[in-house]
């Protein structure tokens, strides 16, 4: 296969959560930006997450009209990079396109994606110029977040740049060989490394339904990229402590310094009640801190699958 010319196999992995409402017009965009592209042998990889809805079924009536769809069934809820993750475990393309089926990532970039790929692009990420139907919270956090990751973390994570992406073959089997629980899977892409540019747009409101990130879920989220991809919290609280640790050294000082020149009795318990408290957020702020990183080592070490199959369609069919 050349990238440059020839035909290649273009798979699209879409996790899906609760999608009923907007699935048909997913499946209708993305074989509308997929087929046209000169050369691609399409595959569309379903994973459906666990949905509560109908999703699952019209991924099966979906799978029986076109050949070219496979869908993954999981047995529960694992969690949107989790999903991602059985995508591209089991999709087969030369080059493989990360997207959400709420379409406010439009699949129409995906052919700018496939371009960026034949002329020796490894990763072609999308960064969001604007970003309509959000709030103006979600918005700030957001901006601030990427600001923020790029201050502390270890690598390069682009920012106002999501999981939608084209990978090619080689940065997958180095995905692959990365086993973590808790997944950031763009955080995990930048540390592989390869050949990476970005690709702005514009992204769109969703077309139906509901975000499936509510504050709780964008909360643990943004934790597991802080802590996945940075020790700066472990040095914050190193910080903390020193910072703390001087502050005794001077109050010290300062009673000393009393005691040698004034015999007025110093109340002193405001200060002592202060001085009590401050010592103790900084030592539950460290001990929260080591537990994130301690329970994140809990996890890796028991060595759990990261997602359970529950059903796959459409593997069999030939192509």
């Amino acid at each position: 296969m050349s990238r440059a010319s020839g035909s290649f196999r273009l798979s699209i992995v879409v996790p899906c959560f609760n999608e009923q409402e907007v699935l048909a017009t997913t499946h209708a965009r993305l074989t509308a930006a997929g087929r046209p592209i000169p050369g691609a042998d399409l595959e569309i990889v379903y994973v459906d997450d666990g949905s509560k809805d109908r999703t699952l079924e019209l991924l099966r009536n979906i799978a029986a009209t076109d050949r070219a769809v496979r869908v993954i069934a999981l047995s529960r809820n694992f969690g949107h990079q989790k999903a991602l993750s059985a995508g591209l475990q089991s999709a087969t393309g030369d080059a493989v396109v990360l997207i959400d089926a709420d379409l406010q990532d439009p699949p129409e970039v995906i052919t700018e994606f496939v371009a960026r790929w034949r002329a020796g692009v490894d990763v072609a990420y999308g960064v969001r110029k604007r970003r309509e139907g959000e709030s103006r919270f979600k918005l700030l956090t957001a901006h601030a977040y990427y600001r923020m990751m790029g201050r502390v973390s270890d690598h390069d994570i682009p920012f106002d740049a999501g999981d939608f992406r084209l990978l090619d073959r080689a940065v997958i089997d180095a995905l692959l060989t990365m086993p973590e629980r808790d997944r950031f899977m763009r955080g995990m892409i930048a540390w592989v490394g390869f050949r990476q540019e970005a690709v702005p747009y514009d992204r769109a409101a969703r077309v139906a339904g509901e975000t499936k990130y509510p504050l709780r879920k964008m909360i643990r989220f943004a934790l597991d990229g802080i802590f996945s991809f940075s020790a700066t919290p472990l040095r914050l609280a190193t910080y903390l402590g020193f910072f703390a640790s001087g502050l005794a050294v001077i109050g010290v000082l300062y009673a000393f310094f009393l005691r040698l020149t004034t015999s007025a009795v110093v109340p002193g318990w405001a200060t002592l009640l202060i001085a009590v408290l401050f010592l103790g957020g900084v030592q539950l702020v460290s001990l929260g801190i080591i537990g994130e990183y301690i329970a994140r080592i809990y996890g890796e070490v028991k060595e759990r699958p990261l997602y359970v199959v529950r059903e796959k369609i459409g593997f069999d069919e030939p192509r």
